[in-house]
């Protein structure tokens, strides 16, 4: 069995989700435009280190959904973002902050880890290249709002960066967010993982694929007002048997053993 960061992530946050994406095979069935321009500005960050023009690449990719009737929060539309992404691009080329060298090999990286005998361990890194001149993983993120820089050191604290540093062994890691704002903005945030980190993560995914095997899939309720993430989890209605809340928010695709190709889209 192959997992990834993400299968984890939606173990530890509710073994019963996790079930219903992983084992039962539901799936989301509408995609939100926040994720796809996610992509879409991905591929164009990546065509900027291989000398492409990014804002040819960005446009032509986010052309793509534009004609699966998108439904945009309020505020944002397609051609909204789209601006967005095109100032995001040229900020971030004016910045010129980073270098990623052989982008072939050092953008979008596949590296598998062996946890037990008969199961691994995969993880997609955006990038490592110089940061200010330094040596770093690099993750982009695209949002709507600035990432919190205080207090110090809280970065090192996101799992995820954990995950990869512990793949990878690489303990500078930053996180280039692309804000979506009125007056869009780059934030570069760095950080420094400890062997400790790496060490103490590589328990929790040994831990965590033993509860998997086990079959171990309790619910772990979110209702308890005023926090409630039950009630922005796509399987709600398959916890309260409602068939038309599923109808209107899931789709089913039983024998997906490919759940680990999610953590292509985060």
């Amino acid at each position: 069995m192959t997992y990834s960061y993400t299968q984890i992530s939606q173990y530890l946050t509710c073994p019963r989700r996790y079930r219903h994406r992983y084992l039962d095979g539901w799936k989301k069935k509408h995609i939100r435009p926040a994720m796809l321009f996610g992509r879409a500005f991905e591929q164009a960050v990546a065509a900027y280190f291989h000398r492409q023009d990014p804002a040819v690449v960005f446009f032509r990719e986010w052309a793509a959904p534009q004609k699966d009737n998108l439904e945009f929060s309020k505020g944002d539309s397609w051609d909204r973002m789209l601006q967005q992404g095109i100032q995001l691009l040229e900020r971030f080329v004016q910045d010129d902050r980073i270098r990623v060298c052989d982008p072939r090999n050092n953008l979008q990286i596949k590296i598998n880890h062996q946890v037990f005998a008969n199961n691994d361990f995969v993880a997609y890194i955006d990038a490592i290249g110089d940061l200010d001149g330094t040596r770093h993983l690099l993750e982009w993120k695209t949002t709507s709002s600035r990432y919190p820089e205080e207090p110090s050191g809280l970065l090192a604290l996101d799992p995820q960066l954990v995950c990869y540093s512990w793949i990878t062994g690489i303990s500078e890691v930053a996180q280039v967010v692309f804000v979506r704002k009125r007056l869009v903005e780059v934030q570069y945030l760095k950080t420094t993982i400890t062997d400790e980190q790496r060490q103490e993560f590589g328990d929790l995914i040994q831990n965590t694929i033993r509860e998997i095997e086990s079959g171990h899939f309790l619910p772990h309720s979110g209702i308890r007002f005023p926090q409630n993430p039950c009630t922005t989890c796509p399987y709600l209605g398959l916890c309260l048997g409602q068939q038309e809340l599923v109808g209107n928010t899931l789709v089913h695709s039983r024998g997906d053993n490919f759940g680990w190709l999610d953590e292509l889209h985060y």
